[in-house]
């Protein structure tokens, strides 16, 4: 309403009462005041006198302006003022609220939620239908549908954000499909994360095409409150280099990356600094090596999304490595050393120790066995001493990784030490065993460590020690030549690993030295090294796929993998996370895990175009929408108190007596003016409702009638079939008993008042987040006043004997913040199995799960809440059994009973809702002839 002041009104049309204040001003003018009765006992003197000209007393100049004000104040807040009003939103059709809810959004989520609170609470107070479609991949993508605007609200305050980037052509391609189906056309809100991905025109562009007539609107970041990215870093001797990214120049800006260690403890924290025009912040790490071998993760410190987390493994941590030359020392011809060839690869990645370089006897071993030693490198050396040999082979039998290189030595005579055994002479151009040409390297085949590397053409053998030929050679070998022979082959002993180049470590027999693919190959057993080259019984087949360990939500936090999650490929590893079914996160083994991260190597972040055509950007709101009518209504009730007073005084009301009846003094004497207040206090109250009715239409709406109700999980896809499970369960409701319960309402347990509720549905995921203090305050009470709780793990068709789920993992963590009693396997003639139908098993879409409840007397020998079990516990997936689609049609098959199987979920729901309404009267039965009995029928 003003370029001054953020001020808007809700009903502005009430504002003309303003022009009334005139005629208000001239009827207090000519009203007078009542008189003022004076006791005056001389009466009798003025008894007979006439008055020839009476002049009515006028209202004080200063009460007429109190009272204008009072009807001023009341004006305006009638018509709802507003400070800091949200952007009104176009149109009056349907509304599309599409949302970049990748990890880039992540980081300043309150905003992306306080704007879609707003949006759909002004798509409410038109009767706006509204659908949210976000553009993060998901393994299960929910249905675009239009919701009514309470649901969509619902929806919104459960919808979290995903740790991968935005996937916008995918959710284009389903916005197409779903507008070949839609009449018409939807005004369109993109709430953007202010990255282009590269796609962000295009997307614009569909979205454009999409609304047609319609306006498209896009939300921005604003200034100085862009994402922040942390990009995996950079080793080196002295620790690490890290930088912090940002979308696009802007202005300064600073703050602090820290270091953590596997206890989640804060190990470094180091600042950094976006200079002025500058998109990216580079920070150096320094730490002892001990303190870097124990880090486990860095992030952006206030920064809370996966993007600026960056997970480390075994490839960060600095590896201490003993090399050993079995030929001459550096310092005859130190560039051609093995030793000169293997520091250059290795000293960027690892802890080199020093020792005597040239001697091959035992001190130099032994020396290098007593430091905490993670590889061995052994050049060229052939038959170690008996001593040596033994101390070696315990060390890799420990956990040690073993790396020897051929040589001339080694070609003469090998010890057992090796993986494979070799042909004594080895195999050169022109000999018996030769090749006319150097021979190139083979590709890598995907169950070598080596898998993913790129060959360059040039690099060539000219010379390799041959092994005898086997029957289990081939699951030795990583490396070949064109020819089929091997060039690096592997052997697992006990807990450690022994690995053989067939070549030099020099260029005297080949040139792959020289090579960037040397470094790597190298690089790649060290992240080989990372427990100590420990054998998980795995083949190296199975080795490439990494197992799922924990991965990231769209916060950066770590927890349980989503039961989508496939095992990751080892060539993954060093890129970032891209899709659903790969979040980033641990895979691998446990005691060793991988790092996939959401940011790659390098990554730089675009920003979003300035301008985009037929779209109007505006930045996200930067103060909250803030009602001021009730504090006008406040000052109305304060100045009618003010002008009552004032009354009093001017009638003489005040007046100083003895008051010997101060009951019949206050009603007379004060009692219109209590009335007023009383009035207006009234009026307030009601205009502070008026102000939270959208709090409050949450409360009408479940108390007008009885409603199922579910947990929102933050899941679209599990939030929807619990939807459509309910409203399944409510048409049998209606359909076979007298109860007629309302449409299922999605609730979240820290924010929504459960007592409007009689069962609640909790589908348990693996990502399912333990509830907030608040929320365990709020079900507490809940159960303890007659509440009945339904935890659904959903997991009994994938369940395995003697192994915990994840889900039923992330149950225990649930059930342990709560106020839960000892709980049992639902007994015989329980009442759950009559209250209505008469059951003896509770199956869902699944069956032969184990139903619990809570055990007799473990909440004062049954007497609370008539004896009902306030939790009980399924993983039948009874939501799935009960779903329908708008048609009534089942959504999804019940294994192994089929339709029938569904009927008996049907009436397990039934029971289960009487159960929660009705409380033991059907056990109280059993006491029936013994009553008849006494009363002698």
């Amino acid at each position: 309403m003003s370029a001054l002041v953020p001020l808007s009104f809700t009903t502005p049309w009430l504002l003309l009462a303003l022009a009334a204040l005139p005629a208000i001003w001239w009827l207090l003018r000519v009203t007078p005041p009542l008189p003022k009765r004076v006791r005056f006992p001389a009466i009798r003197l003025l008894m007979g006198l006439a008055p020839e000209e009476e002049t009515p007393a006028h209202t004080p100049l200063w009460l007429l302006a109190l009272r204008l004000l009072v009807a001023a104040l009341a004006i305006l807040a009638l018509a709802g003022p507003t400070l800091n009003p949200a952007t009104p939103v176009e149109g009056s059709g349907p509304l599309l609220l599409v949302l970049d809810d990748g990890w880039a959004a992540a980081g300043q989520w309150p905003d992306r939620q306080e704007a879609m609170e707003t949006i759909i609470a002004e798509a409410r107070r038109n009767n706006r239908p509204v659908m949210i479609a976000g553009t993060a991949p998901r393994a299960t993508a929910p249905d675009l549908l239009f919701h009514a605007p309470d649901d969509a609200l619902a929806l919104a305050r459960g919808w979290l954000p995903q740790p991968l980037a935005p996937d916008r052509a995918a959710l284009t391609l389903r916005l197409q499909k779903m507008a070949e189906t839609e009449k018409t056309a939807p005004d369109v809100i993109w709430l953007g994360d202010g990255v282009d991905n590269g796609d962000a025109e295009a997307f614009a562009a569909s979205l454009t095409k999409l609304a047609k007539d319609g306006s498209v609107s896009l939300y921005t970041p604003r200034a100085g409150h862009e994402t922040l990215a942390l990009t995996p870093p950079a080793t080196g001797e002295g620790g690490f280099t890290v930088s912090v990214v940002r979308p696009g120049p802007g202005e300064v800006r600073t703050g602090f990356v820290r270091a953590l260690g596997e206890d989640g403890r804060v190990i470094a924290e180091e600042p950094y600094a976006f200079a002025s025009g500058a998109d990216k912040a580079s920070l150096a790490i320094a730490l002892p090596l001990e303190l870097r071998n124990r880090l486990a993760r860095l992030e952006v410190a206030g920064e809370r999304s996966a993007g600026a987390v960056s997970l480390l493994d075994g490839r960060w941590h600095r590896r201490t490595v003993g090399l050993v030359s079995g030929g001459p020392g550096e310092d005859s011809q130190p560039l051609l050393s093995d030793l000169y060839f293997l520091r250059r690869a290795l000293a960027p990645y690892a802890e080199i120790v020093k020792t005597d370089a040239g001697k091959t006897g035992a001190s130099e071993i032994a020396t290098l066995l007593a430091h905490p030693l993670s590889v061995l490198v052994l050049a060229d050396v052939g038959t170690l001493s008996g001593p040596d040999r033994e101390a070696v082979a315990r060390w890799v039998e420990a956990g040690g990784l073993l790396i020897r290189f051929a040589g001339p030595r080694l070609a003469a005579q090998s010890d057992d030490l090796v993986p494979v055994p070799l042909r004594t002479g080895g195999r050169a151009m022109g000999g018996a065993l030769s090749w006319t040409t150097p021979q190139r390297l083979s590709p890598f085949e995907p169950q070598s460590p080596f898998y993913g590397l790129d060959i360059p053409p040039d690099v060539t053998v000219n010379r390799q020690v041959l092994a005898e030929p086997g029957a289990d050679m081939q699951g030795h070998v990583w490396a070949r030549l064109q020819d089929g022979t091997p060039l690096v082959t592997a052997l697992n002993r006990g807990k450690g690993r022994i690995v053989l180049f067939h070549v030099t470590a020099n260029v005297q027999w080949s040139n792959l030295p020289y090579s960037g693919l040397y470094v790597e190959m190298l690089r790649r057993l060290l992240d080989d090294a990372q427990a100590g080259g420990a054998d998980t019984g795995a083949t190296q087949a199975e080795s490439t796929m990494l197992a799922p360990v924990s991965t990231l939500d769209g916060f950066g936090q770590l927890g349980i993998p989503p039961v989508t999650t496939l095992a990751l490929p080892r060539e993954a590893l060093g890129h970032p996370a891209g899709d659903a079914r790969h979040p980033p996160g641990l895979y691998g083994p446990a005691a060793s895990p991988s790092a996939l991260n959401a940011i790659g190597v390098n990554q730089q972040l675009s920003p979003m175009p300035a301008s985009l055509p037929g779209i109007v950007a505006r930045p996200y709101a930067q103060s909250v929408e803030t009602s001021l009518a009730p504090l006008a209504w406040a000052l109305v009730f304060g100045l009618l108190l003010l002008d009552t007073l004032a009354t009093f005084h001017i009638t003489g009301r005040f007046e100083t007596q003895r008051v010997t009846r101060p009951a019949r003094f206050i009603r007379r004497k004060l009692g219109r003016g209590s009335a007023l207040i009383l009035v207006f206090g009234f009026g307030f109250a009601f205009g502070h409702a008026g102000a939270v009715r959208a709090d409050d239409a949450f409360a009408i709406k479940a108390s007008h009638d009885t409603h199922l109700a579910y947990v929102i999980t933050g899941d679209p896809a599990v939030d929807q079939v619990s939807e459509e499970g309910l409203q399944g369960l409510t048409t049998a409701l209606e359909e076979r008993t007298a109860l007629e319960p309302g449409a299922p309402m999605g609730v979240d347990p820290g924010r929504d008042d459960l007592a409007f509720f009689p069962v609640l549905y909790w589908p348990v995921t693996e990502a399912t987040p333990a509830p907030s203090p608040q929320a365990v305050s709020k079900l507490n009470i809940y159960m303890k006043n007659g509440g009945l709780i339904l935890f659904d793990t959903r997991d009994q068709n994938g369940a395995v004997p003697g192994m915990e789920s994840p889900q039923a993992a992330r149950l225990k963590a649930i059930l342990s913040r709560l106020d839960v009693p000892q709980l049992v396997p639902v007994p015989e003639g329980h009442v759950l199995g009559r209250s209505f139908y008469l059951l003896q098993s509770f199956p869902g879409r699944f069956d032969g799960g184990t139903l619990w409840v809570e055990g007799a007397g473990s909440a004062g020998d049954g007497q609370t809440n008539d004896g009902v079990s306030a939790i009980v516990i399924g993983s039948n997936d009874f939501a799935g059994a009960w779903a329908v689609d708008r048609s009534g049609q089942p959504l999804f098959p019940c294994v192994p009973g089929g339709e029938v199987q569904r009927q008996y979920a049907y009436r397990f729901g039934v029971n289960l809702v009487m159960y929660a309404l009705t409380g033991n009267y059907k056990g109280d039965q059993v006491h029936v002839p013994a009553l008849l009995d006494r009363l002698g029928q």
